[in-house]
């Protein structure tokens, strides 16, 4: 089992950067892919983008559009999301899952994520 919790959201004004954590705990995460999604009220579950288990970064180019970068920490058992030029259309709940590493991973599919975080918020003010 693994658990992620995510932080580092909160209220920001437009323009500003965050960078929120994605902590796991009751496994390594080396082995995995890390998924970054968010969910503003009313609308579906949008991909964010993803950093695999060998460390390479896939984005969703529509939403973020050079904006927000993925990292990760194997020592820390941590991965990241850099959020920068932050715009009120990114107001959110943020989400991180964890997924076994393999080829051919379809990031933005939800059900290939074995284990999820409880999300933390990210508001961004006009």
């Amino acid at each position: 089992q693994v658990q992620l919790v995510e932080s580092g959201g909160g209220l920001v004004q437009a323009g500003d950067s965050l960078r929120l954590s994605c902590a796991a705990s009751g496994r390594t995460l080396s082995g995995y892919s890390i998924g970054w999604f968010r969910q503003a009220p009313g609308k579906e579950r949008e991909f964010v983008g993803a950093i695999d288990w060998r460390g390479i970064s896939i984005y969703n180019a529509d939403s973020v559009k050079g904006r927000f970068t993925i990292s990760r920490d194997n020592a820390k058992n941590t991965a990241y999301l850099h959020m920068n030029s932050l715009k009120p259309e990114d107001t959110a709940v943020y989400h991180c899952a964890a997924g076994p590493g393999r080829w051919g991973m379809n990031y933005k599919l939800g059900t290939e994520y074995s284990y999820w975080g409880q999300g933390t918020q990210v508001t961004v003010s006009s």
